[in-house]
């Protein structure tokens, strides 16, 4: 009897999903029961406190699953790889928009100038998410992990900065085409930034399959979203019973490929 009311349960919750103000959707594998959440690494003090009903789903779950634990202190600037000129890497046209850039941001073009191309975009992305009011601190799992912590909850990471260090490390080039999306996506980023901040403070979207501007070339799409998504499936899967509440950027949660439907498709 206990199993048929499992089943009951699992199609109940999976033809009747719960709604949620902010990107958020339920899972149900075997005994695990995960709450996916759209984090945005990056807030507003807006979105400070946390959202009731996200509290209560921390209250009640047996761990936090995060990409990394962002409040370790690790970080990818620490040490740098020196690089030929970015003159050398590239175009007249780019070093122009570069330039243009690192003035509205304000980032010391020499500073950056024999960086590795992905350390110069996430600089700039970071500084651009800065100038657009956002916070690391006010990020959400940011958040997460603080009330985690305070609750003396169990952290479990899907990467860690270490991981995700070595990911960027293995870009071609460098990162150079990281770098060349940032400088062709800007706006474009932008606005997906502010749109992000939106789910949270107004709604989310509707569905998964949400079509969003994308700010990466299909090479880096695949390496960054897809293949990520892959492997957190996997990691998903091997979990013990249990109740978690499961943090990533909440582009992952969106488009082809994205995390909720690998994880329903197994």
């Amino acid at each position: 009897m206990g199993k048929l009311m499992h089943k009951v349960a699992s199609l109940w919750r999976k033809f009747s999903p719960a709604r949620y103000a902010y990107p958020a959707q339920d899972v149900t594998l075997g005994h695990s029961q995960l709450h996916l959440v759209g984090s945005i690494h990056m807030g507003t003090q807006t979105m400070m406190p946390l959202p009731a009903a996200l509290q209560s789903q921390l209250d009640r779950a047996d761990a936090l699953i995060v990409e990394a634990d962002i409040t370790s202190g690790a970080s990818p600037f620490s040490e740098s790889e020196v690089c030929a000129p970015l003159a050398e890497r590239l175009s007249a046209e780019q070093m122009t928009r570069l330039h243009r850039l690192c003035e509205e941001v304000a980032v010391d073009s020499e500073v950056i100038d024999t960086l590795p191309a992905w350390q110069v975009a996430l600089m700039l992305q970071a500084q651009q998410a800065q100038r657009l009011g956002l916070r690391a601190d006010y990020g959400i799992d940011f958040q997460l992990l603080k009330a985690a912590r305070a609750q003396q909850k169990e952290v479990i990471e899907l990467e860690g900065p270490e991981t995700q260090l070595a990911l960027l490390r293995a870009l071609p080039d460098n990162g150079i085409t990281l770098l060349e999306d940032t400088l062709t996506h800007w706006h474009t980023n932008a606005r997906l930034l502010q749109t992000m901040v939106s789910w949270w403070l107004e709604s989310p979207p509707t569905s998964n399959q949400t079509a969003l501007p994308s700010t990466f070339n299909s090479a880096l799409n695949d390496i960054l979203m897809l293949q990520r998504n892959q492997r957190w499936c996997q990691s998903l899967h091997a979990l013990p019973p249990g109740k978690y509440v499961v943090a990533v950027g909440a582009l992952h949660l969106y488009g082809e490929g994205n995390l909720p439907d690998l994880l329903k498709s197994r």
